[in-house]
């Protein structure tokens, strides 16, 4: 017999013979305490699995949670022309006339801070003859916006002084003021509270009444400042709104994004006391608007006069190339007096603004200076 096939045989006797009594005496009492162990610890391991369970649902709801921020934020980024949407812009300060200040502030109060540019005119460094709160469309800058508007030269002309806040990106992903937050649209809160408060400031620094005092905007600027005459009447005589909507065309991000392309109804004023005088508005719009649909001017429009408005005058004009319709609503009981102008073929641009900045239509009436001649006509 060979030694492997000896080997072999010792091997499988081995193992055919039956384990000793000793052996087994021995090994009993381990699978026992095995046994009472695992029963020991099994609610602790089913309280394990429960709980990991639930760290899995968790995650799976954070998960779509943020897939739904993120397809709204994608949402709107899209409604945002492509051209503001990168890195960003770097925009020179405005060239300024010898005299003229154009100082950077900061401005801190209970509802929050902002940086804020203020145009001082040297026909008028100490007391400006008005004051006009310019708010910037999403992903502008105050430098920015002074360039596209040139509102400093045309406040140099009259005598007036200018504040550009700047929002962040730190209050919102895309530098647009919130208008569409419920925390954001109402009186004593939020940005609201936040910029009206720094015109009462400069108001009272400047030495200039009610009387004198306007707010325009672009975009969710403008939709701001609709939101700020109809909360706060008894700090601004008039608004500027270009491109934006009425306050209360939203209240999330989800309703913005649908307001913008269809169309917001807005909420009516609330009713302030009768000793305020009636908030004036100047509205204009770009009828081939796709970011912010040209209805959204007729909601503001409605919301301020009522849905039985209708115009004293209606002119048709061309300027530059671009037509436009002017309706002019005259003041009503509790309602200011309104000027709503539609520019045939302009965008989401301010019309007759200059190149040098975004969002700006060189051709079509001079938003700029049909909101000062509105603003100081009516007020003078």
């Amino acid at each position: 017999m060979s030694c492997k096939s000896a080997a072999s045989m010792r091997c499988t006797r081995g193992k055919s013979r039956p384990r000793s009594p000793a052996k087994t005496r021995r090994r009993a009492p381990k699978a026992v305490a095995a046994r009472l162990v695992a029963a020991a610890f099994a609610p602790l391991t089913a309280l394990n699995r429960g709980a990991a369970k639930q760290r899995k649902a968790r995650k799976k709801a954070v998960g779509r949670s943020l897939g739904v921020v993120m397809s709204q934020l994608r949402a709107g980024q899209a409604l945002i022309p492509a051209s503001v949407t990168g890195a960003g812009r770097s925009n020179p300060e405005p060239k300024i006339p010898e005299g003229a200040q154009y100082l950077a502030r900061r401005y801190r109060c209970m509802a929050g801070a902002r940086r804020y540019k203020l145009y001082l005119p040297a026909s008028q460094p100490k007391r400006p003859k008005g004051l006009l709160l310019m708010l910037h469309g999403c992903s502008q800058s105050p430098d920015d916006f002074a360039l596209g508007t040139h509102m400093n030269d045309l406040a140099e002309k009259h005598g007036l002084a200018v504040a550009y806040p700047a929002q962040t990106r730190q209050n919102n992903a895309a530098s647009c003021w919130n208008w569409f937050r419920p925390g954001d649209q109402a009186r004593g809160v939020g940005e609201p509270a936040l910029l009206a408060a720094l015109t009462r400031k400069l108001m009272k620094e400047l030495g200039v009444g009610r009387d004198r005092t306007f707010v325009a905007g672009l975009s969710a600027g403008g939709a701001m400042a609709a939101i700020l005459v109809d909360e706060y009447p008894e700090v601004f005589a008039a608004a500027g709104i270009h491109s934006g909507l009425a306050r209360g065309a939203a209240s999330d991000m989800r309703s913005a994004i649908a307001a913008m392309r269809n169309g917001g109804d807005g909420d009516r004023p609330h009713a302030r006391a009768q000793t305020i005088e009636p908030v004036r508005r100047i509205v204009f719009h770009g009828d081939s608007d796709s970011t912010v649909d040209p209805s959204n001017a007729l909601h503001i429009v409605t919301g301020a006069l009522g849905c039985d408005a209708a115009p004293s005058q209606v002119v048709s004009r061309t300027v530059r190339g671009r037509a436009y319709i002017k309706s002019t609503y005259a003041a009503l009981e509790g309602a200011g007096a309104l000027e709503l102008w539609i520019v045939t073929g302009a965008g989401h641009a301010w019309s007759g603004g200059r190149k040098a900045g975004s969002f700006t239509d060189k051709k079509g009436p001079d938003a700029s200076a049909q909101m000062i001649r509105f603003f100081l006509t009516e007020s003078a």
